[in-house]
């Protein structure tokens, strides 16, 4: 099974040579905008994040996801509480390892953004980012049903390691209550690079993302989230989540992924941290490993505590 495994992935990702992307998926999206967009970073106040994605439990060679970061916003760092100045400019910095297979790669990315006041709750954000990417290929793990193949003999019972510097642009209309935004990463397309060089160049991303959340009673509130994201050489990604936060203590949440997977969500929100839990279940049609897949996420707020700002306000995407 180990072997059939291996094989597998290998093979599906070949075509990760010509086209230079794995796709990462994460089901709660919605807590991690600013990896996806430099312009949401420090959208919701300096924080540090971490995610857990386990995929496909039980698969030999199966992805998995670490996933830490830090965003700053540099008014709550200079211990201002003025409103209007509320995460006008703000840093990041984000570490992601994601295995799968017999690759490994390492991204660590920063980001800025600022942020626009267009009247007064409104705001457009701009934000720009640098990604560096160490992508590890383990040749001892393969065991190809064709030796001979040349694209493989080269990196069998062998290592490989390839360094990629790129950018990533983005811009978002946010508001209390909703936001819309547009990035695109890889904007190089992965031309600065060194090492192994067994992929030729990283194809542009491009990505949406939305929101809106509102009370509905003083006891609970509603969210709804969506996600689209495009690529060359691979089909368009589109998933959305819905949420139903109890108590300002508890939430409940549903998501698909179309064509691929449904998700269940349950989430907790403390006064010093935030834990988020998704349980995935791939759709049969969608021709991937039965298997489910486990996600955990926790946030800690670094100065604001999770308090209310005013009693419509909802704590959580």
């Amino acid at each position: 099974m180990k072997k059939i495994i291996i094989l597998s992935t290998f093979f599906a990702l070949l075509s990760f040579i010509t086209t230079a992307q794995t796709r990462k998926y994460i089901a709660q999206f919605s807590h991690m905008q600013g990896y996806f967009n430099p312009a949401l970073t420090g959208y919701e106040g300096s924080a540090v994040r971490g995610l857990v994605r386990n995929q496909w439990v039980g698969f030999e060679g199966a992805p998995k996801t670490y996933f830490a970061s830090v965003e700053l916003d540099l008014m709550e760092l200079s211990g201002k509480k003025d409103l209007m100045d509320a995460n006008k400019n703000t840093f990041g910095f984000n570490f992601m390892n994601d295995q799968y297979g017999v690759f490994s790669e390492t991204e660590m990315m920063g980001n800025y953004s600022s942020r626009i006041q267009l009247n007064e709750v409104t705001g457009l954000r701009l934000g720009a980012g640098v990604s560096y990417k160490n992508i590890s290929l383990d040749g001892t793990r393969l065991s190809p049903d064709q030796p001979a193949d040349p694209k493989i003999m080269q990196y069998l019972n062998g290592f490989a390691n390839m360094q990629i510097l790129d950018f990533n642009l983005g811009i978002a209309v946010t508001h209390p209550n909703y936001y819309l935004s547009y990035a695109v990463q890889n904007v190089n397309r992965g031309m600065i690079n060194s090492g192994d060089v067994f992929m030729e160049r990283s194809p542009r991303i491009g990505i949406f993302q939305g929101g809106f959340r509102n009370t509905v009673t003083e006891d609970m509130s509603l969210s709804f989230n969506i996600f689209y994201r495009h690529q060359k050489n691979l089909p368009s990604n589109t998933e959305f989540n819905f949420k139903v936060l109890m108590m300002d203590k508890i939430w409940l949440g549903l998501g698909h992924r179309v064509g691929y997977a449904h998700n269940f969500q349950l989430g907790f929100v403390f006064p010093m941290v935030r834990l988020g839990y998704v349980y995935e279940i791939p759709m049969s049609k969608s021709y991937l490993l039965p298997n489910t897949t486990h996600e955990f996420l926790a946030i800690i707020p670094l100065f604001r505590k999770n308090f209310k700002e005013s009693s419509n306000e909802v704590l959580i995407w």
